[in-house]
This record gives structure tokens, C-alpha cells and sequence, in this order.
């Protein structure tokens, strides 16, 4: 069974106020070190993203196939790029994202059922943005996108999800300000 592996970085970084996935993280750009991660269990990695601003990596970008729309276009953006039946999607802003819990995932998707393998954050709550949806969710997703309803919490419900519990609350944290970023760098070191 392949996997494909993809890493969004095509958001605005408004609280950020500049590009997220290029800040530096432990030496290297988010984004980069969030690839170099997905790429431990996935068979490809591609970043989506504005090529012009994220080629110089070493991984393939694929510009959002619709914008402005947030995750929802990122994942529908990765899905359509049909490299795979199950593709494992991170956003660029976790870069605690542990490969064992990436690993758990593509095991609960090679156990079969369900459309996406979705992780329980620490609140309880599917943590979208670091899942596994089976090319089935394009249609989904291409629905959702064409009436605006973009929450991926909202949309993961729709998709025949597996929720998986007990995975480490810590490598969900993101990265929305600078002070985030000091301070997961600072646990890290």
C-alpha cells in the first residue's frame, strides 16, 4: 500500500505576520523540517504551496488548486494530485509532529475502513491537520469547498472517519506567533 506524504504551507501566517513555513525551526525552514518528518513513513513528500516561495527545499510544490480556502483546499489540493490512494497531510505549523504517531496512522489506514484517520488532540477534539484521507474525500471536499464550508473539524465528521486515541497531545502544538516558535524551539533544544 503507498502513501503519500504532503505538508501545507499555503496559509496567510496573519498572526505570524510572515510566511510560517519558511521561518527557521531548529536550522531549517518549517516547512522543509515537516517534509523531511512526513517523508520517514510516506512513499513521496510534496509541500503545498507557492512554488516561486517554496522550491528551493528539494521537495515538489504544488501551488492551491482553489484559494482562499484555507486547509480544506490544501487537503482538496492534495488529493487531486492522485498519488496515491491515502495521503498523510501536515500542516506546516506542528513541527512537534512525532513520526511515531504518523506511523500509527498509516497502520490504522492499512488496517482498512473508514475515509480518513483522524488523531484525538488533548482536548478531545480530531486534530485534521495531521491525518490520513483516502482519495474517497475528494469528492467531499470538493462539495464542502463549493458551498464555503470549510472547517475541517466540521468536514472530518462527513468523511467516514477512524479517530484515533492516545497519540502525544504535546506534537499537536502549533506555531501561530513568534513567541510560539521561541518557545517550541526552546523545548526542543
Amino acid at each position: 500500500m503507498r502513501f503519500a506524504g504532503f505538508v501545507l504551507a499555503g496559509g496567510e501566517s496573519r498572526r505570524m505576520g510572515r510566511d510560517k513555513g519558511l521561518l527557521p525551526y531548529l536550522g531549517e525552514p518549517l516547512a522543509g523540517f515537516l517534509a523531511r518528518t512526513v517523508s520517514q513513513v510516506t512513499d513521496s513528500v510534496h509541500i503545498i504551496a507557492d512554488p516561486s516561495r517554496y522550491g528551493h527545499l528539494g521537495y515538489p510544490v504544488v501551488p492551491d488548486a482553489v484559494a482562499p480556502c484555507g486547509p480544506a483546499g490544501g487537503i482538496y489540493t492534495a488529493l487531486l494530485q492522485n498519488r496515491a490512494e491515502w495521503n498523510l497531510v501536515v500542516a506546516c505549523d506542528m513541527p512537534q509532529i512525532d513520526p511515531n504517531v504518523l506511523w500509527a496512522l498509516v497502520q490504522h489506514a492499512a488496517m482498512g475502513g473508514g475515509d480518513c484517520i483522524v488523531p484525538l488532540g488533548p482536548d478531545g477534539q480530531p486534530e485534521p491537520l495531521c491525518a490520513i484521507y483516502h482519495s474517497r474525500c475528494l469528492p467531499a471536499l470538493k462539495q464542502a469547498i463549493s458551498d464555503k464550508r470549510l472547517r475541517m473539524k466540521d468536514l472530518v465528521a462527513e468523511m467516514h472517519p477512524i479517530l484515533v486515541a492516545g497519540t502525544a497531545a504535546a506534537c499537536f502544538a502549533n506555531v501561530n506567533t513568534p513567541a510560539d516558535l521561541r518557545q517550541l524551539e526552546d523545548q526542543a533544544t
